[in-house]
């Protein structure tokens, strides 16, 4: 069985590249807080994979973050405190799991990678 961590990004917000990329930290550190202790080990245990994946405003994150708490995977927000490029409290990223590859794919399958 395979684990990863999906961190779903909005592309409205138009952020720099270095901006995005620490919103991707926040999410992943904060998600990982709320995983059970046996899959985050065996998460760490092989390797950590994490994919970074777009949607294309708040509505559609909102609907993403609505499926994880449906299905009971671990999820977290990411809201920008607002000091440099973006209003405080902008949404910006979800965080989902680590979890099991199969039920992250139920949610994200169909959402593209950020390139």
């Amino acid at each position: 069985m395979g684990y990863k961590q999906v961190i779903v990004v909005r592309t409205d917000t138009k952020m720099s590249r270095g901006k995005l990329a620490a919103q991707v930290a926040h999410a992943s550190l904060a998600s990982v807080d709320k995983v059970d202790k046996k899959i985050l080990s065996s998460w760490k245990k092989t390797g950590q994979k994490k994919i970074v994946l777009k949607v294309n405003g708040l509505e559609e994150l909102m609907k993403v973050k609505k499926e994880c708490d449906k299905n009971k995977i671990p999820n977290a927000f990411i809201a920008d405190a607002g000091l440099t490029e973006l209003e405080p409290g902008t949404i910006t990223a979800l965080a989902i799991g680590p979890d099991e590859d199969k039920k992250i794919d139920k949610i994200t399958g169909r959402l593209p990678l950020l390139k």
